[in-house]
């Protein structure tokens, strides 16, 4: 009764023993044994971490295509500013050298004035504001130590981020009051670009709409004429005679064909009435394009947002709701307020100097702290 015990236990002990053999014969590569092991310990980071949410699983997943996405935005920058410089020269080529003629030749001297000085009013606001949206720096946190108050640690820069501020995976950098990256200006809109960045498209989406209305009666006639163009072409160039008109004489002794007359119009007659078509089309579907963008931000400014924050706030006001309460935004200083600030506008002079000129005003505040409270009544007597 005593030997059959100790027997197995002989027998498992030869087992395991021979087990141990075979498992240290088929170890793995130190080098996949490690890759694996590192692999293990990320995955369970994802849910043996205490701050672990919905967010985090997403961010890690499609990491990758983020990745993707930002290096291609960023090396297509360039290529969408040239885009934007060369289309809008070739509005202003077709402006100067085909429009330009028609209205002198066509309007009274007091609509002629009015071109002028509103077209050129506009192209300067245009310009001005570009330049300095793609040239101006949106602002970033200090990365030294500081006694700035923050909100939270940013995970890839590992710096203080302070109220508003969020992580450009484009720029690989913090962006003070960040609302979005944008390739067309190849950088990210800030605190201290904003305004540079909405004042653009708000006159960018005013020119043109100026562009569409006033050119709607020439795109008309351009169709019309490119149409009565292509009718043309089709007709043959010579009508061959044959059998009777040959007898009575249709044709001098040895011409069998009778030429038709050349088109009534040029090569550079077509080339402008295409140029027109092409000034209007462009104009047209980016003053509808960029003039919903426009709105859309100027509804976020109104009410004290930026685009990253509407998300946020939407999602805040979403989760305090289930909970029966409230949610305010804590940078909404009232419709009137918030336009204010944003434009910088501090007495009633500015209205003129910093929001109908071109003005490089820096924009209130360091874009570091805010203030939180909501004001009722106006911060500027204006």
């Amino acid at each position: 009764m005593r030997w059959w015990p100790s027997s197995v236990l002989h027998l498992l002990r030869c087992l395991r023993l021979r087990v141990c053999t075979r498992r240290g014969r088929s170890r793995l590569p130190l080098w996949l044994s490690e890759t694996w092991a590192y692999v293990r310990l990320l995955v369970q980071s994802l849910y043996f971490n205490s701050l672990t949410n919905s967010d985090v699983v997403f961010d890690s997943v499609f990491e990758p295509v983020f990745w993707t996405v930002d290096h291609i935005t960023r090396w297509f920058g360039m290529v969408f500013v040239c885009l934007v410089v060369i289309l809008t020269s070739s509005i202003l080529l077709i402006a100067y050298t085909i429009l330009l003629p028609l209205v002198i030749n066509t309007y009274s001297p007091a609509w002629i004035a009015w071109h002028l000085c509103y077209g050129h009013w506009n192209l300067v606001m245009i310009a001005f504001h570009y330049y300095k949206a793609t040239k101006t720096s949106p602002g970033y946190p200090p990365t030294v130590k500081n006694d700035i108050s923050f909100v939270s640690v940013c995970k890839k820069c590992i710096i203080p981020k302070p109220a508003r501020t969020h992580h450009c995976g484009i720029c690989h950098r913090c962006i003070l009051k960040m609302d979005h990256h944008c390739p067309w200006l190849n950088n990210c809109v800030g605190h201290f670009n904003h305004r540079y960045f909405f004042c653009f498209c708000l006159f960018m989406t005013m020119g043109c709409i100026y562009c569409s209305i006033s050119g709607r009666n020439l795109f008309l006639d351009a169709y019309n004429a490119i149409e009565r163009f292509k009718h043309m072409d089709m007709e043959k160039p010579g009508v061959p005679v044959t059998g009777m008109g040959l007898l009575i004489g249709i044709l001098p002794p040895g011409q069998t064909n009778y030429q038709t007359p050349s088109p009534p119009y040029t090569f550079k007659d077509k080339m402008i009435h295409k140029s027109i078509i092409y000034m209007w089309v462009l104009t047209s579907t980016v003053g509808v394009a960029l003039g919903g963008l426009t709105i859309w931000h100027a509804v976020l400014i109104s009410r004290g947002e930026t685009s990253i924050e509407r998300h946020i706030n939407s999602k805040e006001t979403k989760r305090l709701a289930k909970r029966g309460k409230v949610y305010r935004n804590p940078f909404n200083y009232g419709r009137l307020n918030n336009w204010k600030v944003f434009f910088g506008v501090e007495k009633r002079s500015h209205w003129l100097t910093r929001v109908l000129l071109p003005s490089g005003h820096a924009p209130q505040g360091d874009g570091l702290t805010w203030d939180i409270y909501p004001i009722k009544k106006d911060m500027m007597p204006i």
